[in-house]
């Protein structure tokens, strides 16, 4: 049987961002067949669709690049499978893009994301000194989660680099670029749990979008 890689882009925005990595794995596997895509089974006693998803988003987060991975047993035009599949999906889920693979999964190095940091009793500026101050830190300590080992102790300050800050005008607005790779992954939740820790502020709301997902030499992955 002749199968055919395809790559779509989509956006997971509103009400979609509560949807865990589990479910939106369910979620697209029902759209999958409610939109007849002539997609191809793994084969055995239980055939599933195949689905691939490089790097999970964690949950609560925005995303417009969000990456899924699949294969058909028919040649379709991608305008078709664009049209096909955003029919069925529900409010927050959108394909943007579906073309062929041009790298490997194992390629992914690095993930943007944009914060904006909200505190009540705070000044957006008197936010942004306070992450200065983290910044100017030699180490920056979070707690992570190792499969091999459970949970250890890392130094994050030298895997982030900051791209973009401003004050808005209610928020503290910063672009963070963040390692993604398979030997080290730094997720958003990492980093805004490492400034609500040093910066001893009491967010009333952390807003996070990811935005890019890039290569080792910095260029877009999809």
């Amino acid at each position: 049987m002749d199968k055919y890689e395809v790559r779509g882009i989509f956006e997971k925005t509103g009400r979609a961002v509560f949807i865990s990595h589990l479910d939106l794995f369910r979620t697209m596997q029902r759209a999958m067949k409610r939109s007849k895509i002539p997609v191809w089974y793994s084969q055995g006693f239980n055939p599933r669709i195949y689905l691939n998803f490089p790097l999970a988003l964690s949950l609560g987060v925005e995303s417009c690049t969000e990456i899924m991975d699949f294969e058909i047993v028919e040649q379709v035009p991608y305008e078709k499978l664009l049209e096909d599949i955003n029919k069925v999906l529900p409010e927050g889920l959108h394909f943007i893009s579906m073309a062929a693979p041009v790298s490997k999964n194992k390629e992914i190095a690095f993930a943007e994301y944009v914060f904006d940091f909200y505190c009540e009793d705070r000044a957006p500026n008197e936010i942004a000194e306070k992450f200065d101050e983290m910044m100017s830190l030699d180490i920056i300590e979070v707690e992570k989660h190792s499969k091999k080992k459970g949970m250890v102790t890392i130094d994050i300050k030298p895997h982030i680099n900051v791209v973009e800050k401003s004050i808005a005008e209610d928020s503290f607005h910063v672009t963070v670029r963040l390692p993604a790779g398979t030997e080290l992954n730094v997720n958003s939740n990492v980093f805004s749990e490492a400034f609500t820790k040093y910066s001893g502020l009491e967010f009333s709301k952390i807003s996070v979008k990811r935005t890019k997902i890039l290569r080792a030499d910095g260029t877009d992955f999809a």
